[in-house]
């Protein structure tokens, strides 16, 4: 009586092509449905105005001031809050380009102090062209 065949039992194995097929759809699928919204890093209530900003050409240096009073230039905050800091911070940023148009995007909230303090940096560093951006106003 033999109870072996003589041939080795089958190992199972688990087959990855489509095990990675799946893994890729799923990083496809949370690529697609995610949202690169620059803006909605920090939560602003902008001020409203009748007349929206027209368009530039050239891509604007953002300054954005929240509800507390601190400052983000491209996404990186500006750790002090005085003018000396934010004038530098504005220097590294622009360089050379006094040229640039320059986007104050404040917080309705935020305080007056703090718009004036960006305002009189950017103006110290010879930067004319600056903007404060609004929200348009809502119609009855």
């Amino acid at each position: 009586m033999r109870l072996s065949s003589g041939k080795l039992p089958d190992e199972p194995e688990i087959n990855l092509v489509s095990l990675i097929d799946v893994v890729f759809c799923l990083i496809v699928f949370l690529v697609v449905t995610t949202t690169f919204d620059h803006r909605a890093a920090l939560n602003l209530v902008l001020p409203t105005a009748q007349q929206p900003a027209p368009v530039e050409e050239v891509a604007p240096l953002v300054l954005v001031v929240d509800a507390e009073g601190r400052y983000f230039l491209d996404q990186d905050e500006v750790l002090r809050r005085d003018t000396a800091s934010l004038k530098e911070a504005i220097a590294r940023v622009a360089g050379a380009d006094r040229q640039r148009p320059v986007v104050i995007r404040g917080d309705a909230r935020a305080p007056v102090q703090a718009l004036v303090t960006a305002m009189d940096a950017l103006g110290q560093l010879g930067f004319t062209r600056i903007r404060i951006a609004t929200a348009p106003e809502a119609r009855p």
